[in-house]
């Protein structure tokens, strides 16, 4: 592993034993439950097990946390779903009495090796993990309901444009339970289920945990609308307090809500303050039933322990996120009494997912060699072996060159070389008019899922391809009015989550201009649209090409579905491939397409 290259992310952690921890209060091992004089404990004390957003990160996605060496903190590698398997099994040896909960995006989102197989070996891998729970997430719906239910129930039925059990013949499916409290068919019946419960036994004593997994109520707007339909996605604190009292019937003495919605903090990673704490999970916080324990939360990407009792009184809430992609694991430890049947002690760390040991340098922290805090679990790294060895001909094949690295990071246009790039792609493969006749293209932002780097030889390979574009997407060309389109770019401001504190610019692809202010009224901030050397009127007719998730209103984009004669073509990263292979050697998109007024 020397001389690879680690993103780096925040987060001191002091080693205790085996296991490298990050921000908390610190946790003692449990003590042994005293009994009272019939024998009875008086209270059970039990490891909760949190992660979240793993997005099928089979191997270690070359990211790194601090850890504590010998001489000082140092740069340790993160992740990697082996090693994965080990910290959780290390964390479950801290006590008899274990829960693990994933708070969503398990799948979807993923690296080729997981994604090509339509993330079964991610559900494989985390089988042989033996967790209970993950609320389903955003993600989960990238391919579909009927194939989120796939992966539930197994089987090899087709729902989408890749095959199934390529590999597993036929697929087993989740081995654990997928909860979604939220998502409601136009029956009114749960897609899945809303509750589970684990029981725990003592002394003759039984104490009940009761899970509610929410999604975040946003998911339609950032997936495929198709995706979604027939289905509803309600309030998520009201549908948890709504719950409640029926776990409670059901003997719940602990009650943990798994939400794929998060926040941020400032506070340091030692601290419990929630200093700072913001983000689309406070509101929901605030409007939360005090019966809940504990909140494990993800969707932001963001690692945090919080005792958000600091925020407001009346809401004890332990509130936890693992960060992202298997790099760290939150352990919970609670004890509950067993006369009051409630939650004495509740405490919380992140653990540092520290596997693979490297030699080198990161920038002005040094490295040493790191010994694995965590060994491979041989069995994981049998399934991420099997589908690896399936994968790497298809993701080593060479498909063209590159002048230069093409990245995601936008201007202050908020215009991208990466995305143009795509957007190019696009067009030209749909330029023809047996093809469609597209003379614009649109490429939204969050489609794009990694930077397009060359090697030193300026080669690209189909591996990273996949990685910029892992969905699948069909290309669909609709004809569209100028005025269409300017709505359409209007939508980038002022529509949905889109705002303009939180705009969602599309890439357009080249012979196409524009300019926008902030500054004008809603309805006002486009000009100056160009297409090929000549302004476009309102009335002027342009065939448009765009994802087959953009086609069907995604990202808040709902104009884009009012396109007339409509045609179906190839899959997106078939033509970014045919892109590299006749452009060759591509250079990087100019990113000067867009201009936004300054004021």
């Amino acid at each position: 592993m020397s001389n690879r290259l680690f993103k780096a992310v925040g987060s001191l952690a002091l080693a205790t034993g085996v296991l490298s921890l990050v921000g908390c209060s610190s946790t003692m091992a449990p003590a042994p439950a005293s009994g009272d004089a019939g024998g009875a404990p008086s209270h059970i004390d039990i490891t909760l097990i949190g992660f979240n957003d793993l997005h099928g990160n089979l191997e270690p996605p070359h990211m790194a946390h601090q850890v504590q060496g010998p001489a000082g903190p140092v740069l340790a590698p993160a992740g990697g779903m082996a090693y994965f398997a080990s910290a959780m099994a290390a964390l479950k040896a801290q006590s008899r009495h274990h829960a693990v909960v994933s708070a969503g995006d398990m799948v979807g989102a993923s690296p080729l090796v997981s994604s090509l197989f339509l993330d079964e070996p991610t559900i494989e891998a985390v089988n042989r993990m033996q967790i209970d729970f993950n609320a389903v997430g955003n993600h989960e719906f990238d391919r579909g309901w009927r194939e989120l239910l796939r992966l539930q129930q197994g089987g090899c039925e087709k729902f989408t444009t890749r095959e199934p059990c390529r590999i597993s013949k036929p697929f087993e499916g989740a081995k654990f339970g997928l909860l979604a409290a939220n998502t409601v068919r136009e029956d009114g019946r749960t897609l899945l289920p809303a509750t589970g419960l684990k029981r725990f036994t003592e002394g003759g004593v039984t104490v009940t945990m009761g899970f509610i997994g929410l999604t975040l109520q946003a998911t339609p707007t950032m997936v495929s609308p198709s995706g979604v339909a027939g289905l509803r996605f309600e309030d998520e604190a009201a549908t948890a307090n709504a719950l409640i009292p029926q776990l409670k019937a059901q003997g719940a003495d602990v009650i943990v809500v798994a939400i794929h919605e998060g926040g941020s903090t400032t506070a340091g990673v030692q601290e419990t303050s929630c200093a700072g704490l913001s983000g689309d999970i406070v509101p929901i916080l605030e409007r939360l039933d005090p019966a809940v324990d504990v909140v494990v939360s993800g969707h932001t990407h963001q690692a945090y322990v919080c005792d958000y009792s600091r925020v407001n009184p009346a809401k004890p809430f332990l509130l936890t996120s693992a960060g992202q992609y298997g790099t760290l694991l939150t352990d919970i430890q609670l004890r509950v009494d067993t006369h009051t049947r409630r939650v004495v002690r509740k405490t919380a760390r992140n653990v540092v997912v520290q596997g693979e040991a490297f030699t080198g340098a990161q920038g002005a922290v040094p490295m040493t060699t790191a010994v694995p805090a965590f060994p491979a679990d041989a069995g994981v790294q049998k399934i991420i072996d099997t589908y690896r060895a399936a994968a790497v001909p298809l993701a080593q094949r060479p498909v063209g060159q590159a002048k230069g690295p093409m990245r995601r990071q936008p201007n202050a246009a908020l215009e991208s070389a990466l995305g143009n790039l795509v957007a190019d792609a696009q067009l030209q493969a749909t330029r023809a008019p047996e093809d469609g006749g597209a003379q614009l293209s649109l490429m939204n932002p969050g489609g794009l899922r990694a930077d397009l780097v060359p090697d030193g030889q300026g080669l690209v390979r189909y591996g990273q391809l996949y990685a910029v574009q892992p969905f699948g997407n069909q290309l669909v060309v609709r004809s569209f009015t100028g005025a269409q389109i300017r709505a359409v770019l209007e939508q980038q401001f002022a529509s949905g989550g889109n705002s303009v504190q939180r705009p969602r610019v599309l890439s357009v692809s080249s012979g196409f201009s524009y300019r926008y202010d902030l500054g004008q009224p809603a309805g006002a901030r486009i000009s100056h649209m160009v297409l090929n050397g000549t302004p476009l009127t309102d009335a002027q007719p342009v065939r448009v090409v765009m994802s087959s998730f953009l086609d069907s209103g995604g990202d808040n984009f709902t104009v884009l579905t009012q396109g007339l004669d409509r045609r179906v073509g190839a899959l997106d990263l078939d033509a970014l491939e045919a892109y590299f292979r006749q452009q060759s050697p591509v250079a990087p998109p100019a990113t000067d397409r867009i201009t936004r007024v300054a004021r």
